[in-house]
């Protein structure tokens, strides 16, 4: 029988693993949309399809689950700010960049704002794993910008005092306020607007 490692270490068969996965899939839904403090073990059972023992066999209680669920999450952006970011160059790529978020996050008016930041904002003060966890994402995430950025100095777009450090930092500040800006106005006017304010200010800087 195939086994596999699940993330708490334990072997998991097959048919474990799947079901561990509906569990986090489910779970990470819920929670995104409802938030993580409203979203209750028994709602994740229901909408999951498994008995609660199943959810106790995977995980210890809902800290653990709010765990794979992060990472879970984590990956999805990773992995889409990488195809994203991962060969930009150009000024125009991050202004792409910047039209493909804003036009994802208008689909919902902004509701839900950026996963990472929302899960961060709930857990990030009573969970020092969770916290670890997602700072790690932020600077996962905040390296791509930085790579972009090193890459128009390169190319000569940028000045070469600049501080790609800095810019990435400010970048991924304008990003997230951005979202939370349009999910308390439901709209993502605010989102662009901050994102477009540090674009302009990296643009100012291109080598002359």
């Amino acid at each position: 029988m195939t086994t596999i490692e699940s993330g708490s270490g334990k072997r998991l068969t097959a048919r474990g693993a799947k079901t561990r996965s509906k569990i986090v899939t489910e779970a990470a839904d819920l929670m995104y949309v409802r938030g993580v403090a409203a979203t209750t073990l028994d709602e994740v059972v229901a909408a999951s399809g498994v008995s609660k023992s199943q959810l106790y066999h995977h995980f210890d209680g809902k800290d653990a689950l709010v765990r794979a669920v992060i990472d879970l999450m984590g990956q999805r952006v990773i992995e889409r700010e990488r195809d994203a970011l991962g060969t930009a160059s150009t000024l125009a790529d991050l202004r792409r960049w910047r039209d493909a978020l804003v036009q994802n996050n208008a689909l919902q008016d902004g509701a839900y704002g950026c996963a990472l930041g929302s899960f961060a904002s709930e857990v990030a003060d009573h969970d020092a794993v969770a916290r670890a966890a997602l700072s790690q994402l932020f600077s996962e995430w905040q390296g791509l910008l930085m790579g972009v950025l090193r890459r128009l100095q390169e190319q000569g777009a940028l000045a070469a005092d600049a501080s790609v450090d800095q810019l990435a930092t400010g970048l991924m500040g304008a990003l997230q306020g951005g979202y939370m800006l349009a999910q308390t106005a439901r709209d993502v006017t605010p989102m662009a607007t901050s994102i477009d304010m540090a674009l302009a200010h990296i643009e100012s800087l291109s080598a002359r």
